[in-house]
């Protein structure tokens, strides 16, 4: 690969904004050198320009910042059909819209196609590394794995554990779901930049014996992830007491079984008490919040000031289809939203480290991604503040670069994302349009969602609201 050169305004963290006013880090003209898919270089435009050979071009992004790319802590990529779905919460959507969906991925051409489309979306949105879940379907972590090493990114995925108190059709059969993961990580750990995560989907869809293997393969595989949902609504933290009478908490679960510990990640975490949130942090597991997706369903909003006071690990996760978008850009908005009900006033830059330095740190990837240093991956994210005119009648205004940050977090969304570099390489640029090419499986799944649309419209009575 030949060496890249860009150059634009270079944002990056040197620590937590919460505890350095000097956490971030601004070249205002910027070079950054990139070579073999890592950062060999970076600083003033002026100095290192007389590095460059004599035919060597710069791609010059003047007046965008040139960011670290986003990491997502947590997403589903079998939820992309499912996106915008109403019911009255958490419990309710799962049964009616996410479990019949996933069954869909028993179909080995849906989940190329569908994780070809999702790491589409994260690039369009200026993500570069994601914690994601598959199905109970190996073969859809299987594509996933396939297309994100095709990418060169980094990812962590696992299919999901469930073998209980779900669709037969997506029902683990005894030890099988744990042996398939075994497997799975065999095939994908450490190939690249992947990794695979023992993926519980959450307490009350395992069964003791499943939740005990897991927490075994654990142990005996310390390098691997595992991730799970935590305490995301009220209804659920009943269930799971109803299911495990012996537990303490919800969080003692997966805790009593040897789920709870670094290179843990759970999303949500909302209904936490103190004793919990001690224990969270001394696991030193992440909490990947995901507050789109907590407002969308109604499930509560997380508590950011006594997480950070009992020293939790926060990262931030769209949780798409539960949350509304792709972009971590909303999703630091609907934190910041979050917060602010709650009292509590958060800096852009705060959300931007979490996004970034922040989650690399908790994921253990701080000396490989979400920083621009040197030596580090070159997953680069290109943010234009005049994306929009709105955006650019705003951010001309900003006296700072936290007011900057904060008018790109409030107004931006995918537009504002002119480019993301994924190990070097553009992945935003090379997105096939939607309307050009479908496959055959993109044709097919669109006849028959027009066909269902149009035979429920037929037999809506007078015209009147189509039942779902």
């Amino acid at each position: 690969m030949a060496r890249t050169a860009l150059r634009g305004r270079l944002i990056d963290f040197v620590g937590d904004p919460a505890h350095s006013a000097s956490a971030v880090r601004v070249v205002d003209d910027g070079l950054l050198l990139i070579d073999d898919g890592r950062i060999v270089a970076r600083g003033e435009y002026g100095l290192l320009a007389s590095a460059l050979g004599r035919d060597e071009e710069v791609t010059d992004f003047s007046g965008c910042l040139l960011m670290p790319g986003f990491v997502d802590a947590h997403t589903h990529f079998p939820q992309l059909d499912v996106i915008a779905s109403p019911a009255s919460g958490l419990l309710e959507w799962l049964t009616r819209h996410t479990y019949p969906a996933e069954a869909r991925f028993a179909d080995p051409a849906l989940c190329e196609e569908a994780a070809r489309f999702f790491l589409d979306e994260l690039a369009a949105n200026g993500t570069t590394s994601a914690c994601v879940l598959g199905t109970v379907h190996p073969r859809s972590v299987d594509a996933l794995f396939t297309e994100a090493q095709a990418r060169g990114m980094r990812l962590v995925a696992g299919k999901c554990l469930m073998d209980r108190n779900c669709p037969p059709e997506l029902c683990d059969e005894e030890d099988k779901g744990v042996r398939q993961s075994l497997e799975l990580a065999d095939r994908w750990h450490g190939k690249g930049r992947l990794a695979y995560a023992i993926t519980p989907r959450f307490a009350a869809t395992s069964t003791d014996r499943q939740l005990k293997l897991a927490g075994e393969m654990a142990a005996a595989r310390p390098g691997l992830y595992v991730q799970s949902h935590l305490a995301e609504s009220e209804d659920e933290v009943r269930w799971v007491g109803e299911l495990f009478p012996r537990a303490r908490s919800y969080l003692d679960v997966y805790d009593s079984f040897g789920l709870l510990r670094e290179r843990s990640v759970f999303a949500h975490c909302i209904w936490l008490d103190a004793a919990d949130r001690r224990r969270f942090a001394q696991s030193r597991a992440a909490a990947a919040v995901c507050p789109t997706s907590n407002l969308f369903l109604g499930s509560g909003a997380f508590d950011f000031r006594l997480a950070g006071q009992a020293g939790m690990n926060i990262t931030l996760g769209t949780d798409v289809g539960g949350g509304q978008s792709f972009s971590m850009l909303a999703t630091m908005r609907a934190a910041h939203d979050v917060a602010r009900m709650r009292g509590n006033a958060l800096p852009a830059a705060q959300l931007f480290y979490w996004a970034t330095r922040g989650a690399a740190q908790a994921l253990g990837w701080d000396d490989q991604v979400g920083t621009l240093e040197s030596g580090a991956e070159a997953d680069v994210v290109v943010l234009d503040p005049a994306a929009t005119p709105l955006l650019a009648r705003r951010t001309v205004a900003a006296d700072s670069i936290e007011s900057l940050l904060f008018a790109l977090m409030i107004l931006g969304d995918d537009r504002a994302v002119r480019e993301t570099f994924v190990a070097g390489r553009p992945s935003k640029s090379g997105r096939r349009p939607v309307s050009a090419g479908m496959s055959a499986v993109d044709n097919a799944r669109a006849r028959e969602l027009a066909r269902r649309f149009m035979g429920r419209l037929k037999s809506a009575p007078g015209g009147g609201v189509l039942e779902p």
